[in-house]
């Protein structure tokens, strides 16, 4: 299938103001891109684009004062399929990990191991290693937490997720990354897109999603304690120990969010 991915973001600042985003369709998915979703500004400023510590493409501005608007629309290819269950994937021994994982065992900003190590082990340790330990802990995760943007706060980590019990798809995904690593399963944090295709109506307003992966088996696997279910057309944005890594926008001035529009909509085929 084909799929239409893209945002508009307006906002205001009273002064020009620095920002970095992480935004477009992740470098794993380049065979799969039909139309690049490529950053535009307007008014237009030098755009420079680098790489972060994770691959990740990220692009630097100054915006200038006033009303600036920052937009995408791309296409991209996808297989229609829902996200693969691998139920044999094997838990490694910490020691017979590569190397380049370890750091997704650590704690850090929103995924506090220090805190949450003790409860992750009494509920968890007696759950068969491997992918049915994830999923057991996502479907904890599920059940624990309830859904609601008006319980989103750009301060509430892991543990807090716990023991409030509500939160947003970040909130979701984090408590389950914490409590993998807990467990010495090393997980990553992934923003992107992932519109509502195959999913009954009525469907919500679109936005970016948060997930996360789990390394097993040799390798990496998506896991979605949100939804709890395979999804179609999942799009990757960018990879990182948590939310902190792959902010959407940051901006390093004050400002104002005006309008906020995602969509990842599934394009019909023409015969």
């Amino acid at each position: 299938m084909k799929i239409r991915v893209g945002y508009e973001m307006i906002y205001d600042f009273p002064q020009p103001t620095p920002m970095i985003m992480v935004l477009g369709a992740h470098f794993t998915r380049a065979s799969d891109v039909i139309i690049p979703d490529f950053l535009t500004v307007n008014p237009p400023v030098e755009i420079t684009p680098y790489r972060d510590g994770f691959g990740n493409w990220c692009s630097r501005i100054v915006a200038p004062a006033g009303r600036v608007r920052l937009a995408a629309d791309g296409m991209v290819r996808d297989s229609g399929s829902p996200d693969p269950i691998v139920p044999s994937a094997v838990q490694h021994a910490v020691e017979d990990l590569p190397a380049e994982t370890l750091v997704y065992l650590l704690g850090s900003r929103y995924c506090e191991t220090d805190r949450l190590s003790d409860v992750a082990w009494r509920m968890f340790e007696n759950t068969p290693p491997g992918w049915a330990r994830v999923q057991a802990i996502c479907d904890f995760v599920h059940n624990h937490i309830k859904f609601g943007y008006e319980h989103a706060r750009a301060t509430k980590t892991a543990a807090d997720a716990f023991d409030e019990g509500k939160g947003v798809c970040r909130d979701y995904a984090h408590l389950a990354i914490t409590f993998c690593r807990c467990m010495n399963i090393p997980a990553r944090y992934c923003t992107g897109y992932l519109g509502d295709i195959g999913m009954p109506k009525p469907w919500a307003a679109g936005d970016f999603a948060g997930w996360f992966e789990a390394y097993l088996g040799g390798h990496w696997h998506t896991f979605d304690p949100r939804n709890n279910i395979p999804r179609i057309g999942r799009v990757l944005i960018a990879q990182g120990r948590d939310a902190s890594d792959v902010p959407i926008t940051q901006t390093f001035g004050p400002n104002t969010l005006v309008s906020f529009k995602v969509w990842t909509d599934e394009v019909e085929e023409t015969v």
